[in-house]
């Protein structure tokens, strides 16, 4: 039956718990700068207020589409680079204490790595001009995306990763994987960096079939 659990287990109340514990520090880190770059700094930003159209339409879908990519972008060598001996052991392993994630995981970060995370928001306000809603609808759909990345579920439907869009696409069960094996696949939005950098897991493909009802769920062992 489709969507169907990723990895046949659960993850376990104490996961829940220390997830839920760094999401709030993360919460409270992220609070905090973009405080400082809507309200303190806004002035010295390069973003605009008025009408949603003031510059376009066309150029509101542009920036939306451009902040994804810069994103998905900075997402993924940052997140190559905790993936270094030390910073994976001193920083990154917080997040990978989930190797079953939930809603929860998505932003369980030690607090290091939480700065580094929405260092996003100052890059995107210091350099091409963006409207403050399309800022705002783009942390709604980042949030949203995050968290169905670590859902522990696969929502979309069976055959999606050899469709030619769909194989761009990041998927629950990629990000699901490299929390179950520390490697590949670390990308956010989509998978254009593994594919190019060859960092894609060659078993990806195996492993969302077996999620979408081909066969077994995919375990957490190697």
């Amino acid at each position: 039956m489709w969507p169907r659990k990723i990895q046949k287990r659960w993850p376990r109340l104490t996961d829940y718990g220390r997830d839920l514990a760094f999401s709030l520090i993360s919460v409270g880190i992220f609070a905090v700068i973009s405080s400082l770059i809507f309200f303190v700094f806004r002035d010295q930003t390069s973003i605009y207020g008025g009408s949603m159209g003031s510059r376009g339409w066309g150029y509101l879908v542009f920036t939306f589409v451009w902040m994804l990519a810069l994103h998905d972008t900075y997402f993924y060598w940052i997140h190559r680079l905790m993936h270094t001996r030390v910073l994976y052991r001193h920083v990154h392993l917080v997040h990978h204490h989930s190797t079953n994630p939930s809603p929860w995981t998505a932003y369980a970060f030690h607090p290091v790595e939480a700065v580094l995370e929405v260092g996003i928001l100052p890059l995107i306000a210091f350099t091409l001009p963006v409207h403050w809603a399309a800022v705002m609808y783009f942390f709604i759909f980042q949030i949203a995306y995050n968290v169905y990345g670590h859902l522990g579920f696969e929502l979309y439907p069976r055959g999606f990763h050899k469709h030619w869009l769909g194989r761009w696409i990041n998927t629950s069960v990629a990000h699901n994987q490299h929390h179950g094996r520390f490697t590949g696949n670390y990308g956010l939005y989509f998978l254009f960096w593994d594919r190019v950098m060859g960092t894609l897991r060659a078993d990806y493909d195996a492993a969302y079939e077996g999620a979408t009802g081909a066969a077994a769920p995919v375990t957490a062992t190697k």
